[in-house]
């Protein structure tokens, strides 16, 4: 992965709704939970965690709520208009906020550094392996610094 040039930008596919970040991701993570495989066509998501006060987004998002695996409330934002995934956020870490990677401007600054809850995965699932993976969630992750 490359050093991502300051600001991150992405969006929907349609163009309705963008961000910009003004910083680094702090977890680059590729999901196989079955919350995801849904979200990610049957394969799984890639995601970019960001501290939320550093996410400047326009336009209008969708919020579905449900209850993950984890036990975690969940929220997912996408776009009204052509359905593109872009956020995820939970309500048990509520300064971070995940952009999916397949809605970065360039998708190639955010390669996943580990593999969660691959005990989801299908038995068709593609997995690297050069990168960790844990059979669950994820480790906790850093606190923010301020």
């Amino acid at each position: 992965m490359s050093e991502p040039k300051l600001p991150i930008t992405g969006g929907c596919l349609c163009g309705a709704v963008r961000y910009s970040v003004s910083a680094e991701p702090i977890a680059v993570r590729q999901c196989w939970c079955r919350d995801c495989q849904y979200w990610g066509s049957g394969s799984a998501t890639v995601n970019a965690v960001f501290e939320r006060d550093k996410v400047a987004l326009t336009g209008v998002l969708t919020d579905f709520v449900s209850k993950a695996e984890s036990g975690n409330t969940m929220h997912r934002g996408f776009c009204p208009t052509c359905g593109t995934p872009v956020t995820s956020a939970s309500d048990a870490r509520p300064n971070f906020v995940i952009l999916r990677v397949g809605t970065l401007d360039q998708p190639s600054l955010a390669a996943p550094a580990m593999a969660i809850w691959t005990d989801s995965a299908p038995q068709w699932a593609h997995m690297d392996p050069e990168v960790p993976a844990t059979p669950k969630g994820a480790p906790p992750l850093p606190p923010v610094s301020r």
